[in-house]
Parts: C-alpha cells; sequence; structure tokens
C-alpha cells in the first residue's frame, strides 16, 4: 500500500517520533532488508537520507524514496534517531552495535 508522502515534515516531531508521512532517500539495500542501516542522516536543511554504509549510494538505482516510518518499523534502533539535529548523523558499524553522533559534513 502505497501513500502520500513529504520530503520534509516540521521539526522537531511533536511525539518524538518519525511521522506516517515523512519520506527520506533510502539505499535500496537497506529498503529491501538485504543491508541494515548503518548511517542516518538528517541534514541541514531537514531532509533525511538513510544508507547501508558499504555500498555506493550514487549509483544509478541505488537509492528510493520511502517512508522514514516504514524503515523505522523495520529497525527499532532506526526509530531511536527521530530527534537526530539538523545537520548530524548517526552511524554505526554493525546493528549490534550503538549509533555514535556527530555532525555531518558533506565530502568534498
Amino acid at each position: 500500500m502505497s501513500h502520500e508522502l513529504f520530503r520534509q515534515v516540521e521539526f522537531p516531531f511533536s511525539d518524538g517520533r518519525f511521522p506516517y508521512d515523512l519520506g527520506a532517500v533510502v539505499q535500496r539495500t537497506v529498503f529491501t532488508g538485504e543491508e541494515p542501516a548503518r548511517e542516518v542522516v538528517h541534514t541541514q536543511d531537514n531532509d533525511w537520507l538513510v544508507g547501508d554504509g558499504v555500498n555506493d549510494p550514487n549509483l544509478p538505482g541505488a537509492v528510493v524514496v520511502a517512508g522514514m516510518s516504514h524503515i523505522a518499523d523495520a529497525d527499532a534502533s532506526v526509530a531511536e534517531l527521530a530527534t537526530l539535529p539538523l545537520g548530524h548523523i548517526a552511524e554505526r558499524a554493525d546493528p549490534s552495535l550503538p549509533w555514535v553522533v556527530s555532525r555531518h559534513e558533506w565530502l568534498e
């Protein structure tokens, strides 16, 4: 079932959870469950990005737009990141490890 997604939803979220209608750019491998989420970025301009941290997200067809709540439902640890501040990234090397949050810097 599909529903309308929005690129940006007012932040912070009123209940501290990802809204049902919040869209994110998600690496296809994470969306399909082939790889776990190892990177979650909340950009300075209030976009959300989710990556697997091992495959190149810039390749053709490597990303999809999906509901952030879908990703959080599939991985409860991602749901914990709904309060990730603007301009920050949460990273982990393995799903068994805690998220490490730091300022996000785009690579040159």
